[in-house]
């Protein structure tokens, strides 16, 4: 059940790329913030703990200038650590209810539920915030992810939770997704592997108007 004081998860969730220099990750991610990117989720696997506490560091200070939340993937206590606006957890990152007990009820808990209903409504009772199923179409970030069919996102709206899609999301379909429930989408490479990323966000989110 949503809490009464759950934040508002809709539109365009920008999901960091791995990217090991810092002031080009930097500089990307202003370009998202520029553009409307309200939502965007600090996800960079190919670094060390160090070098994503200095990025992630980075990005709560930008993200908030912007007036825009920062989400830390599966780290809760690099999140607790930095003070920042939740936390994202895989079905082998953590216990959602654990998490919430150390975030308090002030900050965003959402996850991954792959294609699997049953795991989002258990997801919902512990605490979650926002729910994430995907992959949506084929997707170079995780392409053995399993595949979650559209009428999902009808039926996952039961929960009363925003729901997220992601996984291959580009322009070209993700209309498609949105019409088929989702409330945001989650976009990787069809976001960061553009010419013009200010431009891309604004075309993401004009989908959902």
């Amino acid at each position: 059940m949503t809490r009464s004081n759950a934040p508002s998860i809709a539109g365009l969730y920008a999901i960091t790329p791995d990217e090991t220099d810092t002031g080009k990750l930097l500089t990307e991610c202003e370009s998202a913030l520029a553009g409307g990117a309200k939502l965007m989720q600090y996800r960079n696997k190919h670094v060390s703990g160090e070098i994503a506490m200095r990025q992630a560091s980075a990005l709560v200070t930008l993200c908030h200038r912007y007036q825009a939340q920062l989400i830390i993937n599966d780290d809760v206590q690099l999140a607790l650590q930095l003070d920042a606006d939740g936390v994202h957890l895989g079905i082998d990152d953590g216990d959602i209810a654990a998490a919430r007990q150390q975030l308090g009820s002030e900050k965003i808990i959402g996850a991954s539920c792959y294609n699997n209903l049953v795991l989002a409504r258990q997801a919902a009772r512990l605490g979650a915030d926002y729910i994430a199923f995907g992959a949506c179409f084929p997707s170079t970030t995780k392409p053995d992810a399993p595949r979650a069919e559209l009428t999902l996102f009808n039926a996952a709206h039961e929960l009363n939770l925003p729901i997220v899609a992601i996984g291959g999301i580009t322009l070209e379909n993700a209309s498609n997704i949105i019409a088929a429930g989702a409330d945001a989408i989650a976009v990787i490479g069809a976001l960061w592997n553009t010419t013009d990323i200010t431009a891309r966000v604004r075309q993401f989110n004009q989908l959902f108007s």
